[in-house]
């Protein structure tokens, strides 16, 4: 499909003046009002838990979300997504990846960029209640990465019923973006990230006392040396650079068979490169492509407006396909 040309989003606010006051503003200050979600925990094939977060209003539509990394069903832009998609008529809910529910999950593992086998088992779940004649897939930032991952696996033997996807802020390419963590002016995610992470693998350490050097542990302060001595080990990757490979969703991109939307804005802090697919999307029939030129990382703030423009433009794709077709 062709890449969207012009992109609808006409920018932040005035006081958001670089692409770090559009990133960390509304992750700190944002608030959503007026959601209420029940929470349902179905197990995984191997023995551990997931926790979905259900906003249900009787619809035949469902919105299936997944959250960013170290993020939750919590996070602003999953309730922004799901208070937009309940008004609209459609149910919506939001899986959290293992750990990130409030509760530690049960195995040694944790989750990454990759786990679309998490996704897939959600999937299957929701299929397999036979409630909801059309499901779409939206995922922020890691979440979409998982989400684009599930799709191009799934391929042609995706389920009828999932009928379009859309995407924002999202890691196209793992080695690009993690490069991004590296930049001095990057350092805050760096930090903040691996504070979260870090502690995780704490108690994941006093879960299974000699899984992890803790000593080791405490001397991380990049994230080459942390996905290599914990995400690669934990998972069963050789190394950074391996687990980054394995795991990048533009090697399973090129497969994606239904319409799907993906959001990255130019000036996002931890995109780069790879990061934006033009390449795929020029030659694919079903992947659409629009690079805003602002919007920071899972910002897209709009003056005076309870919703985000990611967060509209997410919906006018998905709705649109109902209509009249995908819209660029």
């Amino acid at each position: 499909m062709p890449i969207v040309g012009k992109s609808s989003y006409k920018g932040p606010p005035l006081h958001y003046l670089n692409a770090h006051f559009e990133t960390i503003l509304p992750s700190l200050f944002r608030k959503v009002q007026g959601l209420g979600y029940f929470r349902e925990r179905i197990d995984t094939p191997d023995g551990d838990f997931l926790d979905l977060d259900w906003a249900v209003i009787g619809s035949e539509r469902l919105l299936v979300v997944s959250h960013g990394l170290e993020g939750s069903s919590d996070r602003h832009y999953a309730k922004g997504l799901a208070k937009l998609f309940n008004l609209q008529g459609v149910d919506v809910v939001v899986w959290n990846n293992r750990s990130c529910s409030g509760e530690m999950n049960h195995l040694p593992v944790l989750y990454h960029h990759g786990c679309s086998n998490d996704l897939r088992t959600v999937i299957n779940y929701l299929l397999s209640l036979d409630t909801y004649k059309s499901l779409y897939l939206s995922g922020i930032s890691m979440g979409g990465a998982q989400t684009l991952k599930y799709l191009g696996e799934e391929g042609s033997g995706l389920s009828p019923l999932i009928r379009a996807a859309a995407v924002y802020s999202t890691p196209c390419n793992l080695p690009a973006s993690a490069n991004t963590l590296k930049y001095r002016s990057n350092r805050f995610y760096r930090n903040r990230f691996l504070g979260k992470l870090k502690a995780k693998v704490r108690l994941k350490a006093f879960q299974f006392p000699g899984l992890i050097d803790l000593d080791l542990l405490e001397r991380v302060r990049d994230f080459d040396t942390f996905d290599t001595h914990f995400t690669a080990k934990l998972h069963g990757f050789q190394d950074a650079a391996d687990f980054y490979h394995s795991v990048s969703a533009d090697r399973w991109m090129p497969h994606i068979q239904i319409p799907t939307l993906i959001i990255n804005a130019i000036n996002d802090p931890l995109l780069e490169g790879l990061c934006y697919p033009m390449r795929l999307a020029e030659k694919s029939t079903s992947l659409f492509l629009e690079m805003p030129r602002r919007g920071g990382h899972t910002g897209f703030t709009r003056a005076g407006q309870a919703s985000t423009w990611a967060e509209e433009r997410v919906w006018q794709f998905i709705n649109d396909l109902d209509v009249s077709g995908p819209s660029c």
